[in-house]
């Protein structure tokens, strides 16, 4: 990260920054709220080290959280080749009786390949190559239930930073406790700190909650790799908000209270369907809304996020929203403070 007073926010340089490996968390923390919080206030960088249960602390009655029920799919399914040699897919988003996946190594995968599961008789059939590095679209023959079939092949898409085989804990701990619709590639983060008995303390408050739907794809977790980050193009992920969710939001916006997202998921479905002419209304479709330095926010008054990877596009929202310089300056204080970064690390709320 650059140190000085003067950042270009479109250079994606300006977002690397030095992360000891040891810092970069392998396993969560239990119980789910015991992990810490840095708070910052985005209107002069002051921060807090706090437990993220005392995320109350910072909820008004009247202020909505809002949520992404989303649910993790077993998406990581180890494949082989009739040559024998091993394959892997990610699953990462279904396009009708298809799929959109990632292949490693993809070279070895053409169209008109199958590849084979350990003990069962489905195959995948590559039906065509996409424009993104890996990508194959995919269809599953012999497959009478394609969710149970993921439910028993299918492995949790732990991310390639944790070193390490998922293993029986990731089932329930990689998935937010309110997680209600099937589909995505990855967990919404933010969301896994809270537990039945705080999201419990925090009705109980007054404080609403609510929840909107993305689908976590690889919009979310796809690398920037244009040197200006203005030529990056996000990856299109499926959102949809019903009206009951809509109408809350309208009315907590009207009674000048705050509505806080939880994740960066949470943002850019917010900034999506959100109308300066009639405000929140029950949407759905497809969304690639980038948010990087410079946008103005129209919906979320708060922030809930984790600490994400250098360069990556979710970090590039939380400068947008803090403000460059004390986004940068918190990462450079969580590294020094030992915070536990990514996925499974703790989390931090923009205010």
């Amino acid at each position: 990260m650059n140190k000085g007073n003067t950042i270009d926010a479109h250079k994606l340089a300006s977002y690397q920054f030095e992360l000891p490996e040891e810092l970069i968390a392998q396993y969560p923390i239990e119980p789910r709220d015991y992990s810490r919080l840095l708070v910052v206030d985005r209107s002069d960088g002051h921060r807090e080290d706090r437990t993220f249960r005392d995320i109350i602390d910072y909820l008004e009655p009247g202020d909505t959280l809002v949520l992404n029920d989303t649910r993790v799919i077993p998406a990581r399914l180890l494949a082989h080749k009739n040559t024998g040699a091993r394959v892997e897919l990610l699953l990462l988003k279904k396009d009708g009786d298809k799929w959109e996946a990632l292949a490693k190594p993809a070279r070895r995968l053409k169209p008109g390949d199958t590849v084979l599961f350990d003990n069962s008789e489905v195959e995948a059939e590559i039906l065509d190559e996409l424009p993104l590095a890996g990508g194959r679209l995919i269809k599953f023959k012999n497959c009478v239930d394609e969710a149970a079939f993921l439910e028993k092949t299918g492995h949790v898409p732990l991310p390639p930073y944790i070193n390490r085989s998922d293993e029986e804990l990731d089932i329930s701990r990689y998935q937010t406790v309110y997680a209600r619709y099937s589909g995505s590639s990855a967990a919404p983060t933010a969301g896994l700190h809270f537990t039945p008995e705080l999201l419990g303390r925090i009705g109980e408050r007054g404080i609403n909650i609510t929840t909107i739907l993305l689908h976590v794809g690889l919009g979310t977790f796809r690398p920037v790799s244009c040197s200006d980050i203005r030529q990056h193009s996000m990856h299109s992920e499926y959102y949809q908000m019903d009206k009951n969710t809509a109408g809350l939001l309208n009315t907590t916006r009207k009674e000048g209270k705050s509505i806080i997202a939880v994740g960066t998921t949470v943002v850019r479905t917010l900034e999506t369907v959100y109308n300066e002419g009639c405000g929140f209304e029950a949407s759905q479709g497809y969304t690639d809304k980038f948010i990087y330095p410079g946008y103005e926010f129209k919906t979320v008054d708060k922030i809930l996020t984790n600490f994400h990877l250098p360069g990556s596009s979710l970090i590039m929202l939380a400068a947008a929203f803090g403000g460059m310089n004390h986004i940068l300056s918190a990462y450079r204080y969580a590294v020094q403070e030992r915070y536990r970064f990514f996925s499974y690390g703790d989390a931090m709320l923009i205010k």
